[in-house]
């Protein structure tokens, strides 16, 4: 079956044939590729060995934040209190210059964190870090497949990627965001209700997904796909009762500590504060104004393909800006590039883009020696350079297809 319309994208459908030859693949592209992939591999090996065994590399993670929440929510104490989180945190290894953290994801994320409650910190850690790592290879695994399964070993800039590897290390839910959108994506013709029930996991991060969902919803719209809107509002209405059973008041203490915790003040590194603190640092709702117009471009770029839209290829450059305008995020949130730039790698035939995504992607891991925090200013680049590369990709790829094309 070939690829209809655009013939730029390589679908579940699609033959190996559609593909660029396993051998066309350079030595340099795989040496880079090897290099990125084993350095990611020992460190996430060596950690998922040690952190258990070190109480204090695993207080040092934003793991303990929720296995914190786990236990206060097991003793039926308020999950948001910072007097109760701290010592809990301080006991399993935060470093003393270190803020409290908090479980920031909206409430309906409680169940998650329930269990570690039962477990000790390095049962936790452990459980935990495994349940990740299979995240990942389970997402990476079925991208593989939908993209029909090619023998080019690039699926392993996935498996190594940058931001996946520093989302592994600090044990957050964001591995989870990009099973559900990997999920989405490979269900969403043949099982439209599971489909629906797996954007529960994207909804732990909702704010990485604004301008993606607007378009979602004009294309149930279009599509009539409603099963996907039912299976969506099934899973967030059960998550919602389980979360009252566990703590009846947990969406005003939510709301009580989204309010004091100072969250407005941190300089996170990404568009839509930047823009703030550069422009009027107390004018909350420019942190919200790239995303507001990604949302409405997002809406423009669906409605001429709106009849041919294909989410594994057209999802691609929407979901980028939307990590792009996110009003906040951080690096290891970009672990749902992961789609869009495996798509990109393998539409490439551009062994220069392969080695580029492979340098930009060690770079990002390095940051793991480098000691570059979070706050850095450095991470407000990386998801505009994640965007860069894909549609420097598009360009190429589209000017070989017209050089083809007869006269």
């Amino acid at each position: 079956m070939t690829v209809p319309t655009t013939g730029r994208m390589v679908l579940m459908s699609t033959t190996r044939a559609d593909l660029p030859a396993a051998d066309s693949v350079p030595k340099i592209v795989e040496l880079s590729i090897a290099i990125v992939s084993g350095l990611a591999l020992v460190i996430v090996a060596l950690f998922t060995c040690v952190a258990p065994l070190a109480g204090k590399i695993a207080g040092e993670r934003d793991f303990v934040v929720y296995w914190a929440t786990g236990q206060l929510l097991v003793h039926r104490s308020n999950p948001y209190d910072a007097a109760a989180l701290g010592p809990i945190e301080r006991a399993a290894g935060l470093p003393t210059g270190n803020v409290v953290g908090f479980m920031r994801n909206p409430p309906y994320a409680l169940p998650l964190a329930l269990p570690l409650g039962l477990v000790s910190l390095r049962v936790g850690t452990l459980l935990g870090s495994l349940v990740l790592i299979a995240s990942l290879i389970g997402s990476v695994h079925m991208l593989w497949q939908m993209f029909g399964r090619p023998r080019k070993p690039l699926h392993w800039l996935a498996y190594s990627f940058g931001p996946a590897t520093i989302c592994l290390l600090a044990g957050q839910t964001a591995m989870f965001a990009l099973l559900g959108l990997v999920l989405f994506l490979r269900l969403h013709r043949t099982r439209p209700f599971l489909a629906g029930a797996s954007l529960w996991l994207c909804a732990l991060k909702p704010h990485l997904f604004l301008a993606f969902g607007v378009v979602l919803l004009a294309w149930i719209v279009v599509e009539g796909s409603y099963k996907i809107l039912a299976g969506a509002a099934v899973a967030l209405a059960a998550s919602l009762a389980a979360t009252y059973l566990i703590d009846p008041r947990a969406w005003s203490e939510y709301s009580q500590m989204m309010r004091t915790g100072g969250i407005e003040k941190e300089t996170i590194p990404c568009l839509g504060i930047a823009l703030r603190f550069w422009l009027s640092p107390q004018s909350l709702w420019l942190q919200f104004l790239p995303a507001m117009l990604g949302c409405v471009w997002a809406l423009a770029y669906f409605w001429p393909r709106r009849h041919t839209w294909d989410w594994l290829k057209n999802g691609s450059p929407v979901m980028l800006v939307s990590i792009v305008v996110a009003p906040f995020g951080w690096v290891l949130d970009q672990v749902v590039a992961i789609p869009a730039l495996l798509e990109g790698a393998y539409l490439t035939r551009s062994n220069t883009m392969l080695v580029i995504l492979a340098i930009l992607s060690g770079l990002v891991l390095m940051e793991a020696f480098w000691g570059v925090g979070y706050f850095s200013p450095v991470n407000l680049f990386t998801a505009p350079a994640w965007l860069a590369w894909y549609l420097i990709v598009c360009a190429l790829a589209a000017r070989q297809k017209s050089a083809k094309q007869p006269a």
